[in-house]
């Protein structure tokens, strides 16, 4: 068997050759850290093709693409090479095969033609796939040197689903080994870091897709979450997102870790930089009947009355509780104003918010992280152990990390290191997570005593992560994120602002929950996190995922009134 590190330069080469090369540009200096305008300035795009890519509502390019305004073939190359130049910047990229999807826009754009109908929903839309998906054909690394020459003989579900609905897969996109960390790196493809700031992450595990987006290198992308996989990375690159309930969306056929561990299930979901790419997304599959292909998909049809929030007042007059502070680690002064604002505006919108008291959050996190760590870290070992690999124990980078105080996360000390647990163990963590559950809902419905409008806390806001993007290495909080994957809450990310150094001043020393909270604490620096997105989260009820899109639209309308309102 070649070596595995030799496996790994020829594959990153073959990635290299598969870039048509008139597409490739000058980068600019690797000390220019925020790349965001590169598209613009270097020169490949036209102004056509500028314009299809600056249109971050969904529904626009869909309507464009229905009248044939636009071409499927336009449009999916435009995409394409804006995704050349974010791979150029970033790194995001994995699966490269521009000929296969041009010859799928052509055919989508000859169906129009000759029938005057499009092919479904999302015709002749570009669509970007964390590198799970499988598709016929091509190799699904997912982030290990064995998955180097594994070529797919079908395609996912989502792959089908989204053929049928007469999209465009035209990348797939980076994670890290393991796929169980908030950054994304490994040994094949390296590391992905953060358009606004590439000294920053583009967090994990769907960070490819998070970069990707973040540069606009794709109109949509879809990414998977077990533990904060699809909002950190969302939080960090400024995006809308969706973490689904379980097996509401169709995974079956997805390459996947911890493959046999269903108690806290693996979900995918889409990242967009308009909330319409989520719903879009999101009902289009859903009307594709999914549990007609996936035995594990809930049988349960998109509802209007959902969307309507019929079981939420109509919207008229919503609840929100905000969680200002989780008990485990306290969110950094960006985040804390971004839910001052969040709340300024939903009260100037006519809706009320009230404080979150956070319920039984370490419990959930340590039953959490010990359930996923129950076979003593197998998994990924035998996984390294096919190539010969060594497992990655750190994403701090070889050369040039970030200083900190964080010796070891949290969570280590909470869990205690990977060990095999018994089968009656882990049944009992799983009784615990179900007792944990039935508290927590318990704990929800009694705020119906202190909404005034006769139903409980319709939605919960607050921190996806305690921070915005971090140096890479650094991102050691899922506390906030867990939560919502151990109770099976659909939640949503939207953006919020950005840091501004002049108004995020470091807050006064406070005593400290943990030594992570204290690392966290002295992290902050506004200069060193100046100009990166803040995003925050919504969570809403299990199968809620229509309500949660709807009351993400009301907060998103709710933010932009209120800061068109106060900048005039």
């Amino acid at each position: 068997m070649t070596d595995w590190k030799t496996r790994c330069a020829q594959r990153k080469q073959a990635q290299l050759e598969s870039i048509p090369k008139e597409w490739l540009i000058n980068a600019p200096p690797t000390d220019r850290m925020n790349v965001m305008d590169i598209p613009k300035e270097c020169g490949l795009l036209s102004v056509r093709e500028l314009e299809i890519t600056e249109t971050v509502d969904v529904e626009v390019i869909l309507q464009k693409l229905a009248s044939s305004e636009w071409s499927s073939v336009e449009v999916t190359t435009a995409f394409y090479k804006r995704a050349i130049i974010a791979q150029q910047l970033t790194n995001c990229l994995t699966e490269i095969f521009v000929e296969r999807a041009l010859k799928r826009a052509r055919e989508l754009d000859e169906i129009l033609k000759n029938t005057g109908k499009v092919s479904g929903p999302l015709h002749g839309l570009p669509i970007s796939l964390k590198d799970q998906f499988t598709m016929k054909g091509l190799e699904t690394i997912m982030g290990y040197v064995a998955g180097i020459g594994q070529y797919a003989d079908s395609d996912s579900v989502l792959v089908e689903i989204l053929y049928e609905c007469g999209a465009v897969p035209f990348v797939r996109t980076n994670v890290p080994q393991t796929l169980m960390w908030g950054e994304t790196h490994n040994h094949v493809f390296g590391r992905t870091v953060n358009p606004y700031n590439r000294y920053l992450t583009a967090g994990g595990s769907s960070g490819g897709e998070g970069a990707l987006l973040a540069i606009k290198g794709s109109p949509l992308g879809v990414g998977t979450d077990i533990g904060g996989s699809l909002r950190i990375p969302s939080a960090f690159c400024g995006l809308y997102t969706l973490r689904p309930s379980y097996e509401r969306l169709p995974y079956c056929g997805a390459a996947n870790a911890l493959e046999g561990q269903e108690s806290i299930s693996s979900v995918l979901g889409p990242m967009a930089n308009s909330i319409s790419g989520v719903k879009l997304f999101t009902k289009s599959i859903i009307d594709a009947k999914p549990w007609l292909k996936d035995p594990m998909a809930v049988r349960k049809e998109w509802s209007d009355r959902e969307f309507e929030l019929a079981y939420h007042g109509g919207g008229k007059k919503l609840c929100f509780g905000i969680m200002w502070d989780n008990g485990v680690v306290r969110p950094h002064p960006p985040l804390l104003r971004a839910m001052s604002i969040t709340k300024r505006a939903l009260e100037a919108a006519g809706h009320i918010v009230l404080d979150w008291e956070p319920h039984r959050h370490l419990e959930i996190y340590k039953n959490s992280e010990t359930i996923f760590v129950a076979d003593g870290g197998e998994d990924y070992r035998i996984s390294c152990a096919l190539s010969g690999e060594p497992l990655i124990e750190t994403m701090l980078p070889d050369e040039g990390a970030h200083e900190t105080t964080l010796e070891e996360p949290y969570v280590k000390r909470l869990v205690g290191p990977p060990q095999h647990r018994t089968t009656y163990e882990l049944w009992n963590l799983h009784k615990e997570k179900r007792e944990l559950r039935k508290s927590h809902l318990d704990h929800w419905e009694s705020t119906v005593s202190r909404t005034g409008t006769g139903r409980p806390i319709d939605a919960i806001i607050s921190p996806a992560v305690a921070y915005a993007a971090v140096p890479h290495g650094l991102n050691s909080d899922s506390f906030y994120t867990t939560l919502c994957n151990a109770m099976d809450y659909a939640t949503s990310v939207f953006p919020v602002t950005f840091v501004d150094a002049t108004l995020d001043h470091r807050h006064p020393p406070h005593e400290f929950y943990n030594h992570e909270d204290e690392a966290i604490y002295n992290l902050y620096d506004s200069g060193l996190f100046d100009g990166c997105p803040v995003g925050l989260q919504l969570i809403g009820r299990t199968q809620e995922e229509e309500a949660v899109i709807a009351m993400t639209e009301i907060v998103d309308r709710a933010l932009r009134q209120y800061k068109t309102t106060n900048s005039s």
